[in-house]
């Protein structure tokens, strides 16, 4: 299954580029955590300060698993807590609601 998700960074080009160097080698535990999740593939893309993410799952994947796995692994937390430095919600998101799930509106074939 794909997933695309849209989330803003503070649109500060000193900060934009800390969180580049941070996710040009994420740290391991962050990769494995995203692995064990369900999670075949993951891509980022960014313009200006806003970010895009184009998710892959396997068949058994779930956000609400990731969320409870993330919530018990001290690493994934110490590192969504260091991008919160740098992320902002959008203006439509919820409390605490960082990732936004996008509807898809067009698809060629």
């Amino acid at each position: 299954m794909r997933y695309c998700l849209a989330l803003d960074l503070k649109n500060d080009p000193a900060l934009i580029a800390e969180y580049e160097q941070y996710h040009a080698q994420i740290w391991p535990e962050i990769a494995q955590g995203i692995s064990a999740a369900g999670i075949a593939d993951l891509e980022i893309y960014r313009v200006g300060n806003r970010l895009f993410m184009i998710m892959e799952t396997t068949a058994d994947f779930s956000f609400e698993q990731k969320a409870q796995m993330d919530a018990t692994n001290a690493k994934v937390q110490e590192w969504e807590d260091l991008m919160w430095r740098y992320q902002q919600a959008l203006p439509t998101a919820k409390p605490n609601e960082k990732w936004q799930l996008m509807t898809r509106i067009f698809k060629l074939c």
